[in-house]
């Protein structure tokens, strides 16, 4: 099984082809082919290959699928000795990417 291990936006995925996989929003039209070029590991039938940061010559390519919102989230703030009573929602925006393929040079 191969797979690759990217960072996009200060955050890092495990990507496989033919899986999907959610991201923090991106203002990118759904449908739309993107390249990640940040790759930091990649693994392909047991032979590991890890980048110092990141790994020459290898992106990962995938396809925007959609944008969606989590579901929501209730943040409540209590203090009961002084009557303090705060409510507030909170929902995540996501882009799911399919990944198409792994590419290594």
């Amino acid at each position: 099984m191969s797979y690759a291990i990217f960072d996009n936006g200060g955050k890092q995925y495990k990507a496989v082809p033919g899986e999907a996989v959610n991201l923090d929003r991106m203002s990118v039209e759904e449908g739309t082919k993107i390249n990640f070029d940040q790759v930091l590991l990649v693994s392909d039938d047991g032979k590991v290959q890890v980048g110092t940061p990141t790994v020459k010559g290898a992106k990962v390519q995938g396809v925007v699928e959609e944008h969606f919102k989590a579901k929501k989230i209730i943040v409540f703030k209590y203090i009961p000795s002084k009557r303090y009573r705060r409510t507030k929602g909170h929902r995540q925006q996501y882009t799911r990417v399919r990944i198409d393929k792994i590419v290594k040079k």
